[in-house]
């Protein structure tokens, strides 16, 4: 197993009925939905922030109700159950084992999830929150996650522990440590005071400059084991896996997990500079984040570098395709993250359409993408398809997404730093030169084509939909071009 993964992994028809798929098979169905629900209401509030007149007057459908609906369907909807998914289906192999308490533990995480997602969604929609920087949902949703989230840690800790293959292998050290680490951020950010058991109220334990720094220990570490820990585990399993090559050095995954894990739970104070915070907390945090870049390119070198010997695949296997154009993004990310940390340019980007673009170049191209690469994986082999309907619409995906995406964060690029230096040009008097509408008057075309952006990626979401349910019921599209590898044609093979 420090070797390669190939070997621990069954194919279509393999092993039926030793491992607990059906509940796997949910969580990619639950993927998908999710996905394109939460796609489509972030390209519906895009088009609102270019067109206030989108937000109808109507309480339930404004920007600042539909924007958390929108940020918890992609990261815990779409982005939750994928790696609920995967890391059941990545535990199972690479231990050769069951899932600890079979189909009805596994079934409980499963609708235990969707119930927690469907309630933080209505509450957000009629306005029952907690009133946080994330809009955390009221305390009885909290309650019901961490009864889920536990039940989550047994089955996965119970598999490692009756594994048949002596080694753990590193995804499931990344999964492990994004399962441990949300549960304490969850409860101890989270931690409130209900007005009365039948009420929707409470209030929250933390206050003041208190509560921001626990918020941002929250919200940083949540992007750091939830949106980069558990999707690490994606990747050091489903590359090896569609590439058919070994992790590049296995010594380096473990470098780079110890690293990752020790430095990313200092940073969060990076996003509280020039404010209440004391000054030597923002500091720490704006270290830790620098220092974080080393064992983040540790992790996408390890990552590109596992196609030693296959980059040739990259140009017939669009799966592949999409596993390390993520890991790339994931990279530019992990760079543009610790230089957005540093004082000096965290004045320029903060609070601007900058920080917004930063974001989705890691949600789009790392999280998606790589999720995205996952499902197409693992849909032929759970449902015992000899492949994909077609090959060519996972291409025609690919390209429009990555278009879609290309075009999101140039506009939030452009237009936040545009933003930034309009909120600090001075005239020759000293005084504002831009008043803040004249700032939002001159976002207006890059935020068309942020929009722009979405929408092409939630078309491509579709393409993939369409291409997965086709999949499923056993269709087959022809096409020569992906029936067979290109193979070398010698000087004479023609005659």
């Amino acid at each position: 197993m420090s070797v390669a993964v190939a070997s621990s992994a069954v194919g279509p028809g393999n092993h039926a009925g030793f491992y607990e798929d059906e509940v796997i098979r949910k969580f990619v169905v639950a993927t998908m939905f999710w996905g394109v629900v939460g796609f489509l209401v972030g390209t519906y509030i895009a088009f609102e922030l270019a067109y206030p007149v989108l937000n109808l007057d109507l309480p339930w459908t404004t920007f600042g109700r539909l924007r958390p609906v929108h940020t918890s369907a992609v990261i815990f909807a779409f982005g939750g159950n994928a790696l609920l998914g995967t890391s059941f289906y990545v535990v199972q192999r690479t231990c050769r084992a069951p899932l600890f308490g079979g189909a009805a533990l596994g079934n409980f995480v499963f609708w235990g999830y969707q119930a927690f997602i469907v309630l933080a969604a209505s509450g957000y929609v009629l306005g029952i929150t907690q009133s946080k920087e994330y809009a955390e949902p009221e305390w009885y949703t909290d309650l019901w996650l961490t009864i889920v989230w536990v039940a989550y840690l047994v089955c996965f800790v119970g598999t490692v522990m009756r594994r048949r293959e002596p080694h753990i292998y590193v995804a499931n050290w990344f999964y492990l440590a994004f399962i441990i680490t949300i549960a304490m951020l969850h409860i101890v950010n989270n931690l409130a005071v209900p007005v009365s058991f039948f009420g929707t109220k409470s209030y929250i334990v933390w206050s003041g400059v208190q509560d921001a720094m626990t918020q941002w220990w929250y919200g940083h570490n949540a992007v750091g084991f939830f949106l980069t820990s558990g999707f690490l585990g994606i990747m050091y399993y489903f590359i090896p896996k569609q590439a058919e090559r070994p992790v590049y050095s296995y010594r380096l995954s473990i470098v780079h997990f110890w690293t990752l894990i020790f430095i990313y739970i200092w940073a969060g104070p990076h996003h509280l500079h020039y404010t209440a915070l004391p000054d030597w907390t923002q500091t720490l945090g704006m270290v830790f984040s620098i220092v974080l870049w080393m064992p983040s390119w540790g992790g996408m070198i390890n990552g590109v570098m596992t196609l030693s010997g296959a980059w040739d695949k990259l140009r017939t296997d669009p799966i592949l395709r999409f596993l390390v154009v993520s890991v790339a993004f994931y990279g530019m990310s992990t760079f543009e993250g610790p230089m957005m940390s540093i004082k000096a340019v965290n004045s320029l980007s903060h609070y601007t359409d900058w920080t917004i673009g930063h974001v989705h170049s890691g949600a789009l191209g790392w999280v998606a993408m790589i999720s995205f690469g996952a499902v197409y994986f693992l849909v032929p082999r759970l449902w015992n398809r000899q492949r994909l309907y077609s090959l060519r619409l996972v291409t025609y995906h690919f390209w429009i997404s990555t278009i879609g995406i290309v075009l999101y964060i140039t506009a939030m690029w452009i237009s936040g730093i545009m933003q930034g230096l309009m909120w600090r040009a001075y005239d020759s008097l000293g005084f504002l030169q831009y008043s803040f509408i004249e700032t939002v008057e001159a976002m207006h075309p890059y935020y068309v084509i942020r929009a722009l952006g979405g929408l092409f990626f939630l078309i491509g979401s579709l393409v993939m939909v369409y291409n997965l349910v086709r999949t499923v019921r056993g269709d087959l599209r022809r096409e020569a071009a992906f029936e067979r590898p290109r193979a070398a044609v010698a000087p004479n093979a023609a005659e």
